[in-house]
């Protein structure tokens, strides 16, 4: 008789981030392993971020109301993606987080539909 596969998310945020302990609540309530990558202490790869960018756009993932976004005058400066893109690797607090990936299904932000169908759910 085989295992059952373990279900496991890479999750991406910040600890101070309200949104982020919310998803680790939800999947350790659910006994999903949670693989967490603090991007306060780590910067998201560029390939991985392209995956999130890919599928959702980047103008989607930030959080244009955050203070950081504010603070760095980007409602005001006309910057190419790329150049937005090294932004956001170096300022996490740009992006709505967290960011999850559960096999192929990825999210953004406070969103407990695509949890729920991470899980099959």
């Amino acid at each position: 008789m085989s295992k059952p596969t373990e279900v496991s998310v890479q999750m991406f945020g910040t600890k101070k981030s309200s949104a982020t302990r919310a998803a680790e609540r939800f999947f350790k309530e659910r006994r999903v392993k949670v693989i967490f990558v603090d991007l306060g202490q780590r910067p998201i790869a560029k390939g991985e971020l392209g995956r999130f960018v890919q599928k959702f756009g980047l103008t989607a993932l930030l959080d244009m109301d955050g203070k950081k976004y504010e603070q760095l005058g980007l409602a005001y400066l006309r910057i190419s993606e790329e150049s937005l893109l090294e932004r956001v690797i170096a300022n996490p607090e740009l992006l709505k987080l967290p960011l999850v990936r559960g096999g192929k299904t990825l999210s953004y932000g406070e969103d407990v539909a695509a949890w729920g169908a991470m899980l099959g759910s």
